[in-house]
């Protein structure tokens, strides 16, 4: 997962600050996931609220900076260049984006309080794998809405769509 966050800010690094800025946030997102699950690997019992907390603030600002300020942001630069099939495909992606979201909010719910951390703390592998899983798939359709949208502001496809 980390080397594909690496590709893709390699891909769409310096095209907006604002989108170079969200893949740097899943780049610090992915290592604090990495150290939360070799912490789970080693010894379930020692991981600590604060680290679960660490990564759990980190998934939520990568997830809210997505909704609130890629996205949108994006679906407005299509919008300028008049890329009706770019929103249709972004309102597509959106939508599978949603269950992933879905899994983060109950992810984050699960592990709140400290009392309900102590009660989830043996499902926690579980769900990491099932975050993986999940990131994984959330980051390629993210990476499928940058190309797409972007594909719009490239001076070729501008060329092809006049």
């Amino acid at each position: 997962m980390l080397e594909d966050c690496k590709n893709a800010q390699e891909r769409w690094g310096g095209v907006h600050g604002l989108i170079d800025r969200w893949l740097e946030q899943r780049r610090s997102l992915l290592i604090s996931f990495i150290e939360l699950k070799e912490a789970c690997d080693s010894e379930l019992e020692a991981v600590s609220k604060p680290r679960i907390d660490t990564f759990s603030e980190s998934l939520m600002d990568y997830i809210s900076a997505g909704h609130f300020e890629i996205y949108p942001q994006l679906a407005e630069e299509a919008r300028a260049f008049n890329d009706e099939s770019a929103l249709h495909i972004a309102s597509q992606l959106l939508e599978r984006l949603e269950m992933s979201t879905e899994m983060v909010l109950e992810f984050d719910k699960d592990y709140a309080s400290m009392e309900s951390c102590q009660q989830h703390l043996v499902r926690l592998p579980a769900w990491i794998d099932r975050l993986a899983r999940g990131l994984t798939e959330r980051f390629a359709l993210e990476d499928q809405l940058i190309a797409r949208m972007h594909a719009a502001h490239t001076p070729l496809s501008n060329k092809t769509l006049a």
